[in-house]
């Protein structure tokens, strides 16, 4: 319980491959040396922060050996000159030509050993480890890596007693083979001791060439059956559509406009301003009751023009019968006009008025009838 395995030595031969490469029998040994000594020199020769990786190759009278780092021209130095250097001392610990090959590293920020690296130099200088940690997971993040682990043991911040702290974001599987994670370990010198900083980055899976075919293939089956289905579903659909196509004006154009039994013409000139592409957008307008099918399409933008309402010959009727009507109507009494004020005609208007206005009596009717009998008598 509680061991651990490199995730990079898990993972060779499925994923990762061999930091050095060669085969012996009787002289692994000695070459196993050389190959320490190699790689001693390099890191002393140059700033350990700037070297990422180094991977040997042999062959029987060549040693190869490509230098990973994130500043390429530090190591190269002015027109090769510390290359030529770094070439002639390592020719004299192998005893054979050395070749001497420099790679950039692309993105410092997901390469786990500089990460680490970093971390420690900032703890060296008394930073805070916790915000050394959560600046490193926000930058690797932001790269574009799924995942990142740090953690940091030993006395960290002057404490007495030694303590781990651990920080992570996204996920790092570590039982995954075909996960491709970077794993490294850097130290960090402090006064109180050493502080050891792990980090793991997890940049995706590495999906094996024997599993890519079928995938693939796959995907491709599947492409082509939604081409097949959408040029059918096209193809349904323009069979169902009804197209029209406005064509050049003849001297004979004329269109029907039907509406409940009225029809009504358009002249050539109007043809002409279809054709021309006026302000019209339908032309075909269906009998009234009936809406148009939604599948009918006009080929070209053509704008509405406005057409002009026939009325049917029901509301014609009615029209003349509301006219009748008006018409037999007797025409009201025109209100006689206000005389002018201050005028003799008015003051006699006005007694006609007021006399014309008192009711009569039958009483007094009676007595002026009985008067007149009287003095005939």
């Amino acid at each position: 319980m509680g061991q651990k395995v490199h995730p990079i030595g898990f993972r060779i031969g499925i994923t990762k491959d061999w930091k050095a490469k060669w085969y012996a029998e009787k002289q692994y040994t000695d070459l196993f040396l050389e190959d320490l000594k190699i790689r001693s020199a390099i890191s002393s020769k140059y700033a350990v922060d700037d070297i990422s990786n180094i991977e040997i190759e042999r062959s029987t009278n060549l040693v190869t050996v490509t230098i990973h780092t994130a500043r390429p021209g530090i190591v190269i130095g002015r027109g090769g000159q510390r290359v030529d250097e770094m070439r002639t001392a390592l020719e004299r610990i192998a005893g054979k030509r050395v070749k001497l090959n420099i790679i950039e590293v692309a993105q410092p920020e997901l390469d786990a050993y500089l990460v680490a690296r970093s971390i420690a130099q900032q703890i060296e200088r008394r930073i805070s480890h916790r915000r050394a940690m959560k600046q490193a997971i926000a930058r690797a993040m932001e790269r574009g890596a799924q995942g990142i682990k740090i953690t940091c043991a030993g006395r960290i911040s002057g404490s007495e007693y030694a303590r781990k702290e651990k920080l992570h974001q996204g996920r790092v599987p570590l039982h995954t083979l075909r996960a491709d994670i970077d794993y490294a370990l850097a130290e960090a010198h402090t006064t109180l001791g050493r502080i050891g900083v792990k980090v793991w980055v997890y940049k995706g899976d590495i999906i094996p060439e024997s599993e890519k075919l079928p995938v693939e293939s796959s995907l491709l089956m599947t492409h082509a059956e939604e081409k097949d289905k959408t040029s059918e579903a096209a193809a349904t659909v323009g069979s169902d559509e009804a197209i029209v196509d406005v064509a050049e004006p003849s001297a004979d154009i004329s269109m029907e406009i039907s509406d409940s039994g009225d029809e009504e013409k358009i002249s050539v000139e109007d043809a002409q301003e279809i054709s021309s592409g006026a302000d019209i957008k339908d032309v075909v307008t269906m009998s009234k009751g009936t809406e148009p099918s939604p599948k009918t399409k006009i080929k070209g933008e053509v704008k509405q023009k406005p057409v002009k309402k026939v009325k049917s010959e029901g509301k014609l009727e009615s029209d003349v019968a509301s006219r009748v009507r008006t018409e037999s109507k007797p025409k009201t009494k025109s209100k006689a006009k206000k005389p002018e004020i201050g005028s003799k005609s008015s003051k006699k208007d006005r007694k006609e008025t007021t006399t014309d206005s008192k009711p009569v009596s039958k009483a007094k009717v009676s007595k002026k009838s009985n008067d007149k009998s009287s003095e005939e008598e």
